[in-house]
């Protein structure tokens, strides 16, 4: 019989509430489960909120979203799952950054806790509790970290960039009300 250490457990933990949740979120968006609005409804927010197209962007981020957070759950890909997941929620905090930090006014402080602890996962790995683990770590090499990380970075950077530059010329044009309460046309 192995002997596992409190690490491997505490990873174990974090790995099946953070991709549980994460999963469920993904799966919100991709098929209407547990009270989400399915591809259609969440290509309309997404568009509405810059992301274009929205069809493709709701599917993109409910597959990093699902997949990412199934992957982290099991331990299977950690630097891949992990790195795509917290891709997604920097996507997702994005959008919510103009509220705050805080949920409660709408803020990014739960897109940010998941997206922070989905790349800790990947950089710390899954622990031997996992598939990563049982399979050799064949899909969970040093190298593989910096290089998922870095590639998701870089793609999250264009997307959000490009989403940035949309929502600026939509504002464009549109005159800020110079008294609370008082808009101008």
């Amino acid at each position: 019989m192995t002997c596992y250490d409190r690490r491997d457990l505490g990873l174990l933990l974090l790995r099946l509430g953070t991709g549980g949740v994460l999963a469920a979120h993904g799966a919100q968006k991709l098929f209407g489960w547990f009270g989400g609005h399915g591809l259609e409804g969440t290509g309309q927010f997404m568009e509405s909120v810059g992301y274009a197209p929205g069809k493709a962007s709701a599917t993109a981020a409910g597959l990093a979203e699902t997949g990412g957070g199934i992957l982290l759950a099991l331990g299977l890909a950690t630097p891949a799952a992990g790195a795509a997941a917290a891709g997604a929620m920097a996507g997702a905090a994005a959008v919510h950054a103009p509220n705050g930090f805080f949920a409660q006014a709408g803020g990014y402080e739960y897109a940010a806790t998941l997206g922070l602890t989905a790349a800790g996962l990947a950089i710390t790995g899954p622990g031997r509790l996992s598939l990563d683990h049982a399979l050799g770590h064949v899909f969970n090499r040093g190298w593989m970290v910096p290089a998922a990380l870095a590639a998701t970075a870089a793609g999250t950077a264009a997307v959000v960039g490009a989403r940035t530059c949309r929502v600026r010329a939509k504002r464009e044009g549109k005159q800020e009300a110079l008294f609370e309460g008082v808009e101008e046309s």
